[in-house]
């Protein structure tokens, strides 16, 4: 187990400290479950959008794109 040192604005330090005892846990606990959650969320995401890339077909995308007529403007905020 790792020791962190850990440094928190007061109102976040209290915000979590009351958080923690609403959970009937403690502080260390309820960072360390807070840790594990973002954590969790990222590798998740970048799993989801490594394997959506991985189907991905640039061929397919540029077969499309050439469909799309040039002398139609972009919609307004379109534009790039």
């Amino acid at each position: 187990m790792s020791q962190l040192a850990l440094r928190l604005p007061d109102s976040l330090h209290q915000r979590a400290r009351a958080l923690a005892e609403q959970d009937n846990t403690s502080l260390n606990q309820f960072i360390a479950l807070a840790v594990a959650e973002k954590v969790s969320a990222l590798e998740t995401s970048t799993a989801f959008f490594q394997a959506r890339a991985a189907r991905g077909n640039l061929d397919k995308l540029r077969t499309m794109l050439d469909q799309v007529p040039d002398d139609v403007a972009p919609l307004p905020g379109d534009e790039r």
